[in-house]
């Protein structure tokens, strides 16, 4: 049976994926699934760079403002969701993208990785949790980077959800989880698919960054984030600890001052974008595109299409 087509366009946040996706959806007659951690909560607009309706120009987005930043979610119901919603892409003979800078996100699909096992007693997993109230997040870094060095340097200190849930694996099971994850990466995947990640000029992609978080505050991110605190969302929620949230959460309760706040989240954007591309330089069969080697979007484009008819995902 031959393998059902699938993109994935990527790279770091603030590389410019949402205008390059619209194109490629259009030329291709695809349907958008969002990659992104952050993007599929409600309210969370302007912290998260969510696009809007306008910028979806007519084409479907998938995982975009569909959960409640209390909601649980992650990677687990990231995979549930997705691959119901790239059934029903190919059903309309329609082409799924996956677009967004969560790698994790995206090989749990590429790679169809299995989570099921080993999750059937949590008692370990609620002690982690106590721990990390009492102790804190960094706390809970350090005993994962004596256990799982490699997993300690990929997960954020302020992860506490996947810091606990390697501690967890690493108890369950004895091994590890970066070798869970590197062995499930060496799978062959479902899918006839072409694996984009957009890159440009480091220095080029920190000003995006920057220029990035000035406009966010410019567009309201102050009011999106008291909005949040006052409907009761609060900081313990994993949304409310994303890149844009707990720096002005920290400011508005007086831990900081606006400068500082502002800063740190352009410093802590900057380290995660670097972060983004370590993993990708992980993957296997990535087709790196460097805007920075073409004039302009059309090109790109023209590039990406040429790629996906060598491939045979499109004709």
């Amino acid at each position: 049976m031959s393998k059902k087509p699938l993109i994935i366009l990527t790279g770091p946040t603030a590389v410019g994926k949402t205008s390059l996706s619209i194109r490629l959806a259009k030329a291709v007659d695809g349907e958008i699934i969002s990659a992104d951690s952050m993007q599929v909560y409600k309210y969370m607009d302007i912290g998260t760079a969510k696009i809007t309706s306008e910028e979806m120009a007519g084409v479907t987005h998938y995982l975009i403002s569909e959960f409640y930043p209390d909601e649980e979610f992650s990677v687990v119901k990231f995979q549930q969701y997705a691959k119901r919603y790239i059934e029903s892409i190919h059903k309309r003979n329609k082409i799924p993208i996956l677009v967004g800078g969560t790698g994790f996100y995206i090989q749990s699909i590429l790679y169809d990785i299995d989570f099921e096992k080993n999750d059937q007693d949590k008692t370990y997993r609620e002690e982690l949790e106590v721990l990390a109230k009492s102790r804190g997040g960094a706390y809970l870094h350090e005993l994962l980077a004596k256990l799982d060095p490699l997993s300690a340097e990929a997960i954020h200190p302020n992860n506490v959800k996947r810091i606990i849930r390697a501690l967890e694996y690493f108890k369950q099971t004895g091994k590890p989880i970066s070798i869970h994850n590197s062995e499930q990466r060496k799978k062959d995947s479902p899918y006839n698919y072409n694996y984009f990640v957009l890159n440009k000029d480091r220095d080029k992609l920190y000003d995006n960054i920057n220029r990035r978080v000035d406009i966010m505050i410019n567009d309201g991110l102050l009011e999106e984030v008291r909005l949040l605190k006052n409907m009761g969302y609060t900081r313990d929620l994993v949304s409310m600890q994303g890149l844009g949230y707990k720096e002005i959460l920290d400011y508005i309760e007086g831990r900081s001052s606006l400068d500082q706040a502002i800063e740190i989240l352009k410093r802590d954007t900057r380290h995660y974008a670097k972060r983004q591309l370590t993993w990708f330089k992980r993957e296997k069969e990535v087709i790196w595109v460097n805007k920075d080697d073409f004039e302009d979007e059309d090109l790109i484009i023209e590039y990406l299409l040429d790629n996906l008819r060598k491939s045979s995902i499109i004709t």
